[in-house]
């Protein structure tokens, strides 16, 4: 595996590529926020899944300021995959999804996010998410010094350092809306909560990167593009994303970029 681009390389080191990241998501972030709670279409895509005008101009925004940046680098983005197909991964390459919780996003839950992260052959090597809804952006650091993952309210420039906490003897799970109560309860019991709340999207690899709670354990399908930035953040964080069968740290660059089921872990 070729190492990555000089200028890539340089700012992904000090932290200055996941801050101008941070700044095309909360650009990304107002483009969408107009069309929530606004009656937008919704039109479904081949694998039955929802897409509405949101999701398209703040790809289309992403990817433009991503090339103006970092030309040359492979960018692999939802609703392009959605229309041209998957392309084989590059060395390195931007995993985007516009507006992950598009089901939130039109029945109007606040739990939808923008995720782009770096990825490099298998690795996920940094990310940022911004909840528009929520008025928040959480990110990966850079090295040394500047490790770590952080969080900053829309407005603010300064950014706070959060990390995973110590999973409690009730411990607390975050669950796809997409399970049934039974199977939700049973999921979270298994690994170790007591309690478990249903939400939508990757603001809860963001929620136990805080150490607000504890595990997101993922059975249904997703892409590497719901997966990359959430996991970068929290690995930052002190926590881990591992595979559900054999219980190795969730690889990227799979064929057409299918992960299997996970468990996102706090401490």
């Amino acid at each position: 595996m070729s190492a990555l681009p000089e200028s890539l390389s340089r700012d992904l080191e000090s932290g200055r590529l996941t801050e101008q990241l941070a700044e095309i998501a909360e650009e990304a972030s107002a483009l969408i926020l107009p069309y929530w709670r606004a009656g937008a279409a919704v039109t479904t895509k081949a694998d039955d899944s929802p897409v509405t005008e949101a999701d398209q101009k703040a790809e289309a925004l992403i990817l433009e300021r991503l090339t103006a940046l970092y030309p040359g680098v492979q960018t692999v983005a939802e609703e392009a995959c959605a229309a041209d197909g998957t392309p084989d991964a590059e060395n390195a390459f931007f995993l985007i999804d516009p507006l992950d919780g598009t089901k939130a996003f039109v029945g109007e839950r606040e739990a939808f996010t923008v995720n782009i992260a770096l990825a490099h052959g298998e690795r996920v090597l940094a990310g940022v998410i911004s909840a528009p809804a929520m008025a928040q952006t959480w990110r990966t650091g850079g090295s040394g010094d500047k490790a770590g993952a952080f969080s900053r309210r829309f407005g603010e420039t300064a950014w706070r350092q959060v990390r995973v906490r110590q999973k409690p003897d009730r411990g607390f799970a975050l669950i796809s809306h997409s399970l049934g109560e039974d199977e939700a309860e049973r999921i979270a019991s298994r690994f170790g909560c007591a309690e478990w709340q249903a939400l939508d999207s990757s603001v809860k690899f963001c929620l136990i990167a805080e150490g607000r709670y504890d595990v997101y354990p993922r059975t249904g399908p997703t892409c590497e593009w719901d997966t990359g930035a959430g996991q970068a953040i929290l690995e930052a964080a002190g926590g881990r994303v591992i595979t559900l069968e054999q219980g190795q740290p969730l690889s990227y660059a799979k064929p057409n970029y299918l992960n299997p089921g996970f468990v996102a872990l706090g401490g």
